[in-house]
């Protein structure tokens, strides 16, 4: 009797088991799948590294070369242009520090770059506790934010040796928050501000900034190595690296009495 009803719950785990397998399968080789795509091509001039595993660095192919998100990559005394899969388009100037947290997530770690995001498209960019991005909703500002996501988003980032980021808004709005969701400042077009480093490094941000205006003369380059932003679309998306990645699961027994179930990880 103790024997059939062991038996019966037995059959029961199986069965359960069985449902969470199956359940949680499509989930990993989606996210696994997502993963191994690239976030967008790079091309770049003169010396590019990037992290081929940790502290190891191999340049990279300077005509073509796939982005994927984690993987850390550096311009030493070279210059890059990354376009993603959005059509957002990040020059990155000398001696700077870059990696993809997501693939609409870009983060600086060292250096300067310039960024067109184009209308309709969502980008945020982090620097250590900053981020900084279109608008989520209307701030305030010296002048009024109209529809700041249906219009195309011009600006740069410097992280300054000091720790402080400077954040310039070109064309379009930009808002900069902290972790915790709290806007530090609001920037209309042809505005600056500059985050001092104690804000801009420390969990918990000082509403402190200089916010001002710069001169007309200073604009995202409609020239990148020598060739316009739409030539160098053009190359940037005209091939597309995909990788697939297969998942295997197994299960093994040995007897009648024990049975091992792998279960799919979370």
């Amino acid at each position: 009797m103790g024997k059939g009803i062991g038996h019966r719950i037995f059959v029961y785990f199986l069965c359960l088991s069985f449902l969470l397998l199956t359940g949680g399968f499509p989930r990993m080789t989606a996210e696994a799948k997502e993963r191994s795509l690239p976030v967008g091509e790079m091309i770049s001039s003169g010396e590019v590294r990037f992290e081929a595993r940790e502290n190891a660095w191999k340049e990279v192919e300077p005509v073509h070369f796939p982005v994927f998100q984690g993987v850390k990559i550096k311009t030493e005394k070279g210059l890059a242009l990354v376009v993603l899969t959005n059509n957002t388009q990040i020059e990155v100037g000398q001696t700077s520090l870059f990696s993809f947290q997501h693939d609409d997530q870009f983060q600086l770690f060292q250096g300067g770059i310039s960024f067109r995001i184009p209308s309709g498209a969502d980008m945020s960019f982090r620097v250590g506790n900053l981020f900084i991005g279109k608008p989520l909703s209307l701030h305030a500002a010296k002048t009024p934010l109209v529809s700041p996501r249906s219009e195309e988003t011009v600006g740069s980032i410097t992280l300054h040796a000091n720790g402080a980021v400077t954040v310039k808004a070109i064309r379009g709005p930009l808002s900069i928050h902290n972790q915790d969701r709290v806007v530090l400042a609001a920037l209309s077009p042809r505005e600056s501000v500059t985050i001092p480093s104690a804000t801009a490094s420390e969990k918990q941000g000082v509403m402190v900034a200089q916010v001002g205006e710069y001169p007309t003369g200073e604009a995202l380059t409609e020239e990148f190595l020598g060739l316009s932003n739409t030539t160098w679309m053009l190359i940037g998306l005209g091939a597309v690296v995909v990788a697939g990645v297969a998942i295997a699961i197994a299960a093994t027994g040995d007897d009648d009495d024990r049975a091992f179930i792998i279960p799919p990880s979370p």
